[in-house]
């Protein structure tokens, strides 16, 4: 194997990317890198995958591919730097980079917006039955307006529960508030009390309590060891009959089977996805139910914040190439040479 070369660089590093980005991203690759792109957009297979990263200084994954301990300890040893695009990490084996000396980055914060939003939109669609509605108007069914027809429930003066009070979740309860929503939330610690006032927010230290008294739960915490099937059938019953669940974070912090079978029981009055643990696979069961948003992991997508999250791949692969810790290293370790 070849030695990692010390840092700064002296010629531009060698980038393999994953998947077609943004055209003035990839632009501004080529003129900054010796750049491979993807430009089919195909996935790269996990032998392909496993080549690139004996081939490169810097790899720039996505979510989806799947960096783990065994493709690490098989990189070459020039491979310095991963450069993630997005803001989740749980695709990267992180102990195992430390482990090789690599350096992990990310893209926080720009797709916060985006985010909230389409949390938003699940927040108001599911109790307003949009899904619902736009399939009657859909198959031709619908006779008109009725006094009784398609009833839904208001949002004023529901509980919303957050799970998850970082970025998007603060995000999503400052919109939320303005729809007349109670906040409340759950996390690792509260939130500092101006922030509280602010957003109109309460802490509720018992996940089940905060379950237990919402209308509407949102998720927003990342998935962990800890967070994976967080809300299980146990959880699930604790929730009020007719309640619903937004989930715009990862598809693993909901156990399917027991969302589903709660759904189906009518005990949920419906669900907001965007996100499933086995992507791109959805439950047909799920596309079925009238009363499921089901999205097409769409919550980043926005040109402005795929734009914006390409750009900070590019100046952390540039502070890392100068020999400067990259502005959103995720491991705390500096990596020198």
């Amino acid at each position: 194997m070849t030695q990692r070369p010390p840092r700064p660089l002296a010629s531009p590093p060698r980038v393999i990317v994953t998947r077609h980005l943004m055209p003035t991203v990839e632009a501004r690759m080529r003129e900054l890198f010796d750049v491979v792109l993807n430009e089919s957009d195909v996935p790269l297979t996990r032998d392909q995958l496993a080549q690139a990263m004996q081939d490169c200084d810097v790899l720039v994954p996505t979510v989806t591919d799947r960096i783990d301990a065994d493709l690490i300890a098989g990189a070459g040893e020039r491979l310095g730097l991963i450069a993630s695009f997005g803001a989740g990490t749980e695709h990267i084996d992180l102990a195992a980079a430390a482990a090789r000396r690599i350096i992990v980055t990310n893209t926080p914060g720009v797709f916060t917006d985006d985010t909230a939003d389409l949390a938003m939109a699940g927040i108001i669609g599911v109790p307003r039955r949009i899904r619902e509605g736009t399939g009657l108007i859909r198959s031709g069914k619908w006779t008109g307006w009725a006094p009784s027809g398609l009833l839904g429930r208001k949002l004023a003066g529901k509980v919303l529960g957050i799970v998850g009070m970082g970025r998007i979740g603060q995000a999503v309860a400052h919109r939320a508030r303005a729809f007349g929503l109670e906040i409340a939330y759950w996390g690792r610690k509260p939130l500092p009390e101006a922030a509280e006032r602010m957003l109109g927010a309460r802490y509720v230290a018992d996940i089940d309590a905060l379950m237990a008294e919402a209308d509407i739960l949102t998720l927003h915490c990342p998935l962990t060891d800890d967070t994976r099937y967080l809300v299980d059938a146990r959880r699930i019953a604790l929730m009020k009959p007719g309640s619903s669940i937004i989930n715009t974070a990862r598809g693993e912090l909901i156990d399917q089977e027991a969302l589903i079978a709660a759904l189906e029981s009518g005990h949920l009055a419906g669900a907001g996805l965007d996100v499933y643990p086995d992507e791109p696979h959805v439950d047909a069961r799920l596309i079925a139910h009238p009363n499921v948003m089901t999205l097409p992991h769409i919550g980043s997508a926005t040109a402005e914040g795929r734009e914006d999250s390409g750009h900070k791949v590019i100046a952390n692969i540039r502070m890392w190439a100068d020999g400067h810790r990259p502005p959103d290293q995720v491991l705390t370790a500096l990596v020198r040479g």
